[in-house]
């Protein structure tokens, strides 16, 4: 990926993540839970497996992931109201279908894995940070549970086009004023999962798109580094 000399709002080169701190077994009263810090953004991911799985999958022996994401009221300027709205639940299902890829849900029973994320703190990329979070929260919880139950890694990023230039990790400021808004989840052996790619103002090019997936996949490189040492310290301890 090409980097210009050219500084962001916050400092930041184009290429350049802003600061990442994952924490794990952040809550003391869930099977798993981290929670992470992509710049001013903050959000709270938990996993709790529970026994049942929904009418379509009773017999079969089959587990099941699902996922709910909310912004907290105070994650935001304005009051954010705690009813679940469209937003939210296009957001849910993301992280779902993002972290089902990753995991064998045949290994786990007739349970239901079951992914909370809040936000409480917004800056931007709320949805990417939680698929992030959520990953290490679900190592995690699958410590309980015999089997290989993980078949790879997962992350997410979002990118965009702001004043002609591609940018990596966009914040809120940067993202209002985006001409294309981009989010992009990868898996580690570098299958695409998602790509959610809209156009605010005028549309982009082909190789614009190109240069977006290139740069989306050199940041989820360096969450996947991330979430690799946070899990390491953690089988560790």
């Amino acid at each position: 990926m090409r980097e210009t000399s050219s500084e962001r709002s916050d400092g930041r080169r184009p290429a350049q993540l802003r600061p990442v701190q994952i924490s794990p077994k952040y809550l003391k009263t869930a099977a798993g839970s981290a929670l992470i810090e992509m710049g001013d953004t903050k959000v709270l991911c938990t996993v709790s497996p529970v026994d049942g799985v929904p009418p379509f999958l009773v017999g079969t022996g089959k587990g099941w992931l699902t996922a709910e994401y909310s912004m907290l009221p105070g994650s935001s300027t304005r009051r954010v109201a705690r009813e679940s709205n469209s937003r939210a639940r296009e957001i849910q299902r993301l992280i779902g279908r993002s972290l089902r890829t990753v995991v064998n849900l045949e290994q786990i029973g007739e349970r239901t894995l079951y992914v909370d994320c809040d936000v409480i703190q917004a800056d931007g990329g709320t949805r990417t940070a939680s698929i992030t979070g959520a990953y290490v929260a679900l190592v995690e919880a699958l410590q309980t549970l015999p089997g290989e139950v993980l078949v790879d890694q997962v992350a997410a990023v979002s990118v965009g086009i702001v004043g002609d230039q591609c940018l990596l990790d966009l914040c809120y400021e940067e993202d209002s004023r985006a001409d294309t808004d981009m989010n992009v989840v990868m898996t580690g052996s570098g299958g695409i999962v998602e790509v959610q790619g809209t156009a605010e103002g005028r549309p982009f090019t082909r190789a614009q798109a190109i240069e977006l997936l290139d740069l989306a996949a050199e940041g989820i490189e360096r969450l996947l580094a991330v979430q690799q040492s946070v899990l390491s310290a953690l089988t560790e301890a």
